[in-house]
């Protein structure tokens, strides 16, 4: 019985000298690193994409450079499907059909990537370039900054800054680039859908799950 004691006292003894111990201060990486590990992505900011599912809308020049190739020309997003995990939206300039937004819920935010295709389907020469939401952002506002591959893909593109907006009246879909006066936005009137366009080039076989 003694035995048995002396060993339970042992063990309080070690416990209570643990809990004594100050806790060690995390570092400003092992911080950064368990940010990352979270997932941090928006729901309601994808929810009200997602309800835009199936549908087509119109859209204007907000701002752009002199000289633009959209100022003009018949500007049409389709929001093609909605998945768990990714939102598919083409993006038609006038009968130029190569541009795709895909939105894709990572570990650590929502992705941005333009899928850019040839008339023939391939891959264009420059494509699935974008970045990565960076905090959770608003329900009605997420921002991209360009990612490293991007910044290896399109050199000079550092400051590249993506944002979409979203409420009910109106989905935008804008560019800057920081230190320089290039600014660049589309907005889409959601208050009045039209006739669904040609789907983008390379996905008119692509199946929608019902």
């Amino acid at each position: 019985m003694k035995y048995l004691f002396f060993a339970f006292l042992v063990t309080t003894i070690i416990a209570c000298q643990d809990s004594s111990k100050p806790k060690t201060k995390k570092t400003k990486t092992e911080i950064v690193t368990e940010a990352n590990s979270v997932k941090i992505v928006n729901q309601e900011f994808c929810n009200r994409l997602s309800k835009l599912k199936g549908k087509a809308f119109q859209g204007k020049v907000l701002e752009a450079p002199e000289g633009d190739d959209f100022r003009g020309k018949d500007l049409v997003m389709h929001v093609l499907d909605v998945k768990d995990e990714k939102i598919y939206i083409s993006f038609n300039v006038g009968e130029n059909r190569s541009r795709t937004w895909i939105l894709s819920k990572t570990k650590i935010g929502i992705e941005l990537k333009h899928d850019h295709r040839k008339e023939d389907g391939r891959e264009d020469e420059v494509t699935m370039y974008g970045g990565v939401t960076p905090n959770s952002g608003y329900d009605n506002l997420a921002m991209f900054p360009a990612d490293q591959e991007t910044v290896d893909l399109l050199p000079g593109t550092a400051t590249n800054l993506w944002w979409i907006t979203v409420d009910d009246g109106q989905f935008t879909y804008n560019l800057r680039r920081i230190g320089s006066p290039i600014k660049f936005s589309i907005g889409f009137d959601l208050e009045s859908p039209i006739d669904v366009p040609k789907r983008s080039w390379g996905w008119e076989n692509y199946e929608i799950e019902k």
